[in-house]
């Protein structure tokens, strides 16, 4: 005990006798830690006779303010020390909202990670010795991780690949397709990458479910070429593939603007009895739509009627677009006969794009008449359609004139014409 500071040399008491031998959070030798090289005047003092608690006062003047290190006394097999430094009011707040059910061992790692600094500390450190002193098992690790996700902690990453490393965590391949998914929705591709080497230098082999969520990172990414890749793995499992694996190799596709490879992707699906969901259809169909093809438009808007999902406006909009692009007025204007037969309640964008498509022909009066019989639905016409009108009043230079019809026929419009 030469070398150890006077202060605890002189100390001969078996409460701090005892309390010098729970250091174990600060690793042994503890004097090297830099914790303590911070501040090297420290004094121990017993608040109690049970030897619940071991305070570290700081005497050097200047020090800044720096509360006490305890015990922790909520698991009463844990002597592991903690360091309580002031806590901001959002940290308190966060410590507040833990949840009630969470055990205590998972409420001290979530205070610990909660007030963590790096200038204080490190995570592998930190979860070393919470390993150590809790013995925690793998229902606190998820419990762990299920609140750090909905706090959307910048840790997260950091503490699921040292507990992946942790026996008492079991990390099964679920855990690692988790974590690589939620790498692609960050676009954190090499990140997702180096944890699916990761899993596979642990013997895991990749299943349909993390081959999936690989073809959706790439496709994100627009590697198209890797995503198809990790489809054709997935065939090779001889598994039934699903539909949100065919729906994420088809949006791959689309990204990728391989429209075509995408349709036929789509039909091989339907071959198979097997839907897309409808956000994928309309992810084609708005493809379609964007440059004109309405050939592709009007087979996809076909597809989803028959995979029994129902146009809403939107849909129908991104057809009757497609019409407009494409410079087929008589088209459009059907399609929108077609939905209103249907009962589809039209929207501003609709309305928009008939009154492009009748500019198209110069059909003025056909516009107005459809603009009236609207009206009469109290349908009124919102801000896109007000701006088309303007500027199509304008190159005819019968603004004024229009504005007084429209005032006599008592036509209402989001914006007035004058």
């Amino acid at each position: 005990m030469a070398s150890i500071s006077p202060n605890f040399s002189s100390v001969g008491s078996p409460i701090c006798t005892h309390a010098q031998k729970s250091l174990i959070a600060f690793q042994n030798p503890f004097w090297r830690n830099p914790f303590f090289r911070k501040y090297p005047n420290f004094r121990f003092s017993s608040k109690s006779n049970h030897c619940k608690m071991l305070v570290f006062s700081c005497l050097k003047q200047g020090v800044g303010s720096v509360a006490n290190a305890v015990i922790d006394t909520e698991n009463p097999k844990s002597n592991r020390v903690r360091a309580v430094f002031d806590l901001s009011e959002e940290q308190k707040q966060a410590i507040s909202q833990l949840p009630s059910k969470m055990t205590n061992r998972c409420k001290l790692l979530m205070k610990e990670i909660i007030c963590f600094s790096p200038e204080n500390g490190s995570v592998p450190l930190m979860l070393a010795a919470w390993v150590k002193s809790t013995n925690p098992r793998r229902t606190d690790w998820l419990s762990v991780f299920k609140e750090l996700e909905a706090l959307n902690h910048p840790l997260y990453f950091e503490v699921a690949e040292h507990a992946f490393a942790e026996e008492s965590f079991e990390a099964n391949i679920r855990d690692y397709t988790n974590i690589i998914h939620g790498y692609a929705k960050q676009n954190r591709l090499q990140e997702a990458e180096q944890t699916l080497t990761a899993m596979k230098n642990r013997g895991l082999i990749c299943d349909q479910v993390i081959l999936t969520a690989l073809i959706h990172m790439y496709s994100k990414s627009g590697n198209l070429k890797q995503a198809q890749d990790s489809f054709e793995e997935m065939k090779m499992l001889g598994v039934q593939l699903d539909r949100r694996s065919y729906g994420s190799i088809i949006m791959a596709h689309i990204r990728a603007e391989k429209l075509s490879s995408a349709e036929t992707l789509l039909q091989e699906m339907e071959a198979q009895e097997i839907y897309a969901g409808r956000e994928v259809y309309k992810a084609l169909l708005r493809a379609y739509s964007m440059k004109g093809d309405f050939s592709g438009a009007q087979r996809i808007f076909d597809a989803i009627q028959v995979a029994g999902i129902t146009p809403d406006a939107r849909v129908c909009g991104l057809l009757i677009n497609a019409y407009v692009v494409s410079g087929r007025a008589q088209e459009a204007c059907v399609a929108f006969g077609n939905m209103r037969r249907s009962g589809i309640e039209v929207n501003d964008k609709c309305v928009a794009l008939v009154l492009a498509a009748f500019e198209m022909e110069d059909k003025l009066k056909e516009a107005l008449d459809l603009l009236i019989e609207l009206e009469g639905e109290g349908i009124m016409v919102g801000r896109e359609g007000s701006d088309l009108l303007v500027k199509w009043f304008q190159k005819l230079g019968v603004v004024e004139e229009v504005a007084i019809v429209l005032r006599e026929l008592g036509l209402k419009m989001a914006q007035p014409i004058l």
